[in-house]
């Protein structure tokens, strides 16, 4: 055999190594996301609050407890995270607040939102409405291109 099959065929059951590995530390992880969301709905209380502000922001700048510094693994503490500033009753709270649902949270407006401890995990209009995303107008390129789809006849892309 010549050096160069053996060295694709090396290459070849390396990348297979590390396909499987993936796979199996991607289960692992799916399993362990599942036991928290758990934990996190069982916990999990409904409060009327009035949103102050939002923004993503580090950990150190969100003005959470010390604790939660603390307890955050420090790869993590350079991160930016969606934090949410809210008055619930007479007093104002940073909440770190859950990916899907940060682009719904309406800023100056009075909601009813799930929380687990400091994570915001739903968030509903006060009224019983359901929160509406805001819709941003879209480019005059992005414009231009949906329309040549439609002239087409192709699938509009997300």
């Amino acid at each position: 055999m010549s050096p160069a099959t053996i060295t694709l065929i090396v290459i070849a059951v390396l990348l297979i190594g590390v396909i499987v590995a993936l796979y199996f530390l991607g289960k692992k992880a799916q399993k362990k996301q599942a036991e928290q969301e758990e934990q996190i709905n069982a916990t999990k209380q409904t409060y009327s609050m009035l949103i102050i502000d939002k923004k993503r922001m580090k950990l150190k700048d969100a003005g959470l407890p010390a604790v939660v510094l603390e307890q955050t693994p420090k790869l993590l503490r350079g991160r930016k995270l969606p934090i949410v500033k809210a008055k619930i009753g007479p007093q104002v709270m940073s909440l770190i607040c859950d990916e899907k649902i940060f682009d719904l949270v309406p800023v100056k407006k009075e909601v009813k939102a799930s929380v687990s401890g400091i994570y915001m995990v739903d968030v509903k209009g006060l009224r019983g409405g359901n929160v509406k995303k805001e819709v941003k107008p879209k480019s005059k390129f992005k414009q231009a291109v949906e329309k040549l789809q439609e002239k087409a006849g192709a699938k509009p892309v997300k």
